[in-house]
């Protein structure tokens, strides 16, 4: 098994000025028939913030971080970036890596999980991107490109340390309240999208699975025996049932249960989306506000020394040839789940 030269951070992506929101949205959304009355909707939570993502910086910030870990490993591996939705575009990238010189090329992509969203859709990208390549680069189907994606990293030790250690920083945040209530929330998505991607145990999928075991890690660490795990960010027609409680509607409930503090750590994401900063610093921020209800948000994972340093690890585990293969979430050139 030869080695590997580069390494690509694959992100979903957002936009960077207000001109940009419409078409990232449009991009995000093309062939799932949302309503250009949706779209705008959300747009405005993009203008709010001053019509960018604070998505791409965040990646820019942990390249930046994983470049100086690696360094002083003594690692020589480029790092480029790429995305899903919006510039720098990942076909864009692996073309540059590949006038570059770069054959074989590792994967690392900003989701923890498995599932569609978090595992599949990334090899749905490397593929995407490699057939680009093939179309912009006739040549490269005799001299081909190897993408090699590495694995889930959810149940990883330095994953569940980082998560452990924002939640922490955020409880002692609140020293009026020693013991606030610890809130980890992820993303929704359908049941029934859930189920498709096993095994299926107690009606659950592997996302939502990973979502609740990684969350009880978390609170392992931290000696906490009881917290929540709700959800956020559900899009889509209301007659689909998506997974919940809402986080605003949770946190409503714990507000008329006399709670006097929460501490709600976006366990689903590592780095600041919109959807986190709108979600969480905004909405359910003022919804705490307004019930007299304490609320810090716990910073997301992306530039802790600890996720930096597990970054590393998984790619130093791959880059000579070596690594478990058949490990959940690893494939090349698109091939895995």
């Amino acid at each position: 098994m030869g080695a590997f030269d580069a390494l690509l951070l694959l992100s979903f992506g957002g936009p960077e000025r207000p001109d940009d929101v419409m078409p990232f949205l449009e991009n995000v959304t093309r062939g799932r028939g949302v309503p250009r009355e949706r779209l705008e909707a959300v747009a405005e939570h993009y203008y709010h913030l001053g019509g960018r993502s604070p998505i791409n910086q965040c990646n820019r910030d942990m390249i930046a971080a994983l470049n100086a870990e690696l360094s002083a490993r003594g690692r020589d591996l480029p790092i480029y970036f790429g995305n899903r939705n919006w510039y720098p575009l990942v076909a864009d990238t692996v073309e540059q890596m590949y006038r570059d010189g770069h054959r074989r090329v590792l994967v690392f992509g900003t989701s923890a999980w498995g599932g569609y969203s978090g595992s599949a859709q990334y090899h749905e990208d490397i593929a995407g991107a490699v057939d680009e390549l093939s179309r912009r680069i006739p040549g490269s189907a005799v001299d081909p490109m190897l993408l090699r994606k590495l694995p889930q990293f959810c149940a990883e030790p330095d994953f569940l340390d980082a998560c452990a250690n924002a939640v922490r920083e955020a409880i002692e945040s609140l020293p009026a309240d020693p013991a606030p209530r610890v809130v980890f929330t992820a993303h929704s998505i359908p049941l029934d999208a859930d189920r498709r991607y096993g095994p299926v145990i107690d009606g659950r999928g592997i996302y939502s699975r990973q979502v609740a075991d990684a969350s009880a890690a978390v609170a392992a660490r931290l000696g906490i025996d009881d917290y929540d795990q709700v959800w956020q960010s559900r899009s889509g027609p209301p007659q689909v049932p998506w997974y919940e409680p809402d986080i605003c509607d949770h946190l409503e409930a714990l507000a008329d249960g006399g709670g006097q503090s929460v501490v709600v750590f976006p366990i689903g994401f590592i780095s600041d989306h919109v959807e986190v900063v709108w979600d969480l610093d905004n909405e359910a921020a003022s919804l705490c506000a307004e019930r007299g209800l304490g609320f810090v948000r716990a910073a997301t994972v992306g530039t802790d020394p600890a996720f930096i340093s597990l970054i590393a690890d998984l790619s130093e585990r791959y880059a000579d040839g070596g690594g478990d293969l058949d490990a959940p979430g690893v494939g090349d050139n698109g091939h895995g789940s």
